[in-house]
């Protein structure tokens, strides 16, 4: 029997406390693990049920650290859970070392039985997990570590005790008991990299494994569907612990994670340094005003950004995948980084919040190339993830150097951006030298496109992601003049000039008629598309998982020639308009089997989708800044709701949510690469940025509300502000940006003196 005795969901920042009781006997009783300052807002189960796409998981991990867990479960309306892993090696590309509890006789059947759990005894924070298995009347408990985990087990105090052992990956893995307490592991992740393990065991056990699809009391088993389990028939209080370490280095190293993290720590220590860890990060940044829904969005949002990049460096050596090699280091190697995302918020995030931490992963990256010799695009455990397009750590590196970032090589970064840029297949998807396509790029100025009906010719190009000839032009054009810019500061004049030309390219594709970039064959005819729904699944012939009217808007290193392009400030305005208006053009369920990825939709525009992030502020560059102040609350209020539908698209561990941290706040970094911060509407009266600098930066946004969003009047630093913008370095000198909010637009306000995008 469960007795309930309170009950209350983080949803109203209280405790949650349960006591379990079985046959009448208490097994234990948690601490309920809310949090302290505003770690109480912060619920990993908002986006746990995506609207087409990924969900959101509830990630257990300390912040940017390598162990991270989450049920294995395909979402949050599945109501069993297959397994917990030990570790999720890499935000959605898999796990290692499987493990579930079992009260049932030990049988082959049992390691593929799933688990039925309550979701309203389900506990979800960052540092702490803990779930009810109703069939097996157990509890569940789990606090994770840097390189370690710890799982609590509490069993009926009459009955079977087992734990069961396997891998996620095939391969040659291995499990070995070396003692009644002790367990060691490999298993095989990505086809060629070993994960070594070492745990430990609270209590003396019976231990075997399974030979030839049979149970043996056999202590070791090696092969690739290597299961193991261990029992606990002395236990009579029915409290198992189980505490171990994970390597990427080697089996000696992996008990020295053990001993370094966990020899000497109890479960409820170990929830501490969680939760400590995590208040460090959460309360950084303090608010006041807004609604509790509008808290636990900024807060969760907020806690998403440090699922990544995570730190590998185990007692100063790392596994680098890039060149399979383990490399000494006192410096942490951050993987796990998924560019195409990252560039636009997440890094800029980083930069203010932690810039020592920023400068170690781009350091990260510059060792990538020293290692693999070329500059990643999604560098996770096992190397480069090429994904997606563009080369857009260029933008990231430009964006550091620019807002004073030094604690890495530049000279030698630039080498490998250099490359990338002259010598690298601009595929998407695709890694490695340049081809046919890449040359007449560099010699035309634009990526080809198939004309009509044109079969495929060229066989380096993925079957299902295609050529994307205008994303991967827009793209470029911004990696190659922010490679520019690098190389003017870098007093490297003949390189400038050569980007920086390169930087123009967009234009190339630009059709004055359809007021579009549309796509251009080899013979430099205009592919007749239709540029809402052409291309392929997610427009992939032509564009990157949006169409014609997201890709009209991918200039941010141009804006300028962009306003230009269309006519000056009014048609750009109008324009913008539009988009917000625009009608598919066709039913939804039609549009959204052929853009799957084109959610959040407003008219033509997706707020599901990176591309989109910037467009919103764009209304800035135009004479109604207001209008910039009216999309941002109600996306915000539209899209990102504190419940498990409120991500509207993949969140990508920090791509997405970096977004609503920066325009929650009331500000956005538009062009990455220039130290600008362009100014919103907050939803807090007042929000305050611990810097690490010693200083504090504030934005203070008096009257704001739900209602009140528009700006009357602006101040910065005790002078008056009437343009909707300020600099990075007004920011990290612990500058005050003051706003006056009101209920209707004041439409003079911030059309002052323009900002002057310089090439």
């Amino acid at each position: 029997m469960i007795k309930r005795i309170i009950q209350v969901t983080t949803r109203n920042a209280l405790f949650l406390t349960l006591l379990f009781f079985n046959n009448g006997c208490a097994v234990g009783q948690e601490k309920p693990y809310a949090g302290s300052g505003n770690l109480k807002y912060v619920d990993p189960l908002i986006g746990n049920v995506g609207h087409l796409l990924q969900p959101t998981r509830p990630t257990v991990q300390l912040p940017n650290q390598m162990i991270r867990m989450f049920p294995q479960r395909k979402d949050y309306m599945d109501d069993q859970i297959a397994s917990f892993p030990l570790n999720v090696v890499s935000h959605r590309l898999g796990e290692v070392f499987a493990l579930k509890p079992s009260s049932q006789k030990i049988e082959i059947s049992n390691w593929k039985r799933k688990m039925t759990y309550d979701y309203d005894l389900e506990i979800n924070r960052p540092w702490y997990y803990s779930t009810y298995l109703i069939d097996d009347d157990i509890k569940v408990s789990y606090t994770p570590g840097k390189k370690t985990g710890y799982y609590k087990f509490e069993f009926p105090a009459k009955g079977l005790k087992n734990l069961l052992l396997e891998n996620y990956n095939a391969g040659a893995n291995e499990f070995n008991f070396i003692s009644a307490t002790e367990v060691t592991g490999v298993e095989m992740y990505h086809g060629n990299i070993k994960v070594y393990l070492y745990g430990v065991f609270s209590d003396g056990a019976t231990v075997g494994t399974l030979q030839d699809n049979q149970v043996s009391a056999l202590p070791k088993v090696s092969g690739t569907a290597a299961k193991a389990w261990i029992t606990f028939p002395q236990n009579t209080t029915g409290l198992v612990e189980f505490k171990y370490a994970i390597s990427y280095v080697s089996p000696a190293q992996a008990k020295k994670n053990y001993l370094n993290e966990l020899k000497n720590t109890n479960f409820n220590q170990q929830v501490a340094v969680g939760e400590t860890a995590w208040a460090k990060v959460i309360n950084q940044i303090k608010t006041t005003g807004a609604t509790e829904a509008q808290r636990r969005s900024f807060y969760t949002a907020l806690y998403r950004c440090y699922e990544r990049m995570i730190d590998i460096n185990e007692d100063g050596q790392y596994f680098s995948g890039f060149d399979n090699k383990i490399h000494t280091s006192n410096r942490p190697f951050y993987v796990d980084d998924w560019a195409w995302d990252t560039y636009l918020a997440h890094h800029p995030l980083r930069i203010i919040l932690n810039p020592a931490q920023e400068e170690d992963m781009l350091n990260s990256y510059v060792q990538m190339y020293e290692q693999s010799g070329w500059v990643p695009t999604f560098p996770v455990l096992f190397g480069d993830h090429a994904c997606m397009n563009g080369f857009h750590s260029t933008v990231s590196f430009l964006d550091a150097h620019r807002k004073g970032l030094k604690n890495f090589d530049l000279n030698k970064a630039y080498a490998g951006l250099a490359k990338n840029a002259n010598e690298a297949t601009m595929l998407p998807w695709r890694n490695g030298p340049k081809n046919e396509l890449d040359d007449f790029y560099h010699e035309k100025g634009y990526f080809p496109a198939l004309k009509i009906g044109e079969a495929e010719y060229v066989p380096a190009v993925d079957k299902f992601e295609k050529r994307q000839a205008v994303a991967v032009t827009l793209g470029h054009s911004y990696d190659d003049w922010a490679l520019g810019q690098l190389a003017k500061d870098l007093n490297m004049p003949q390189d400038y000039q050569k980007f920086n030309l390169r930087g123009g390219n967009y234009k190339n594709l630009w059709n004055k008629e359809a007021q579009l970039f549309l796509p251009k064959d080899n013979q430099g005819n205009w592919v007749n598309i239709d540029p809402k729904f052409d291309g392929g699944m997610g427009g992939r012939d032509y564009y990157d998982e949006n169409n014609g009217w997201t890709y009209m808007w991918q200039v941010q290193h141009d804006l300028g020639g962009l306003i230009g392009l269309m006519g000056g400030k009014t048609a750009f305005e109008n324009r913008l308009d539009q988009l917000f208006r625009e009608p598919l053009g066709r039913s939804q369920y039609e549009f959204q089997a052929r853009f799957p990825d084109v959610t959040g939709i407003v008219g033509q525009f997706s707020m599901g989708n990176e591309p989109s992030f910037h467009i919103p502020y764009l209304y800035n560059y135009t004479a109604s800044p207001w209008k910039a102040q009216r999309r941002i609350r109600f996306l915000l209020d539209t899209w990102f709701k504190d419940d498990v539908f409120g991500i509207p698209g993949d969140e990508d561990g920090g791509g997405m949510t970096s977004f609503v941290v920066f325009s929650a706040m009331g500000f956005y970094p538009v062009t990455p690469g220039i130290p600008v911060y362009t100014i919103g509407s907050p939803v807090f009266d007042k929000v305050s940025i611990d810097l690490p600098n010693g200083k504090t930066f504030q934005v203070i946004a008096n009257k704001s509300s739900v209602v009140n969003k528009y700006i009357q009047s602006a101040k910065f630093d005790g002078k008056i502000l009437d343009t909707p913008w300020f600099t990075h370095q007004q920011l990290v000198a612990g500058g005050k940006l003051e706003l006056e909010m009101g209920p209707l637009p004041n439409k003079t306000w911030g059309t002052g003196q323009r900002l002057e995008i310089s090439k």
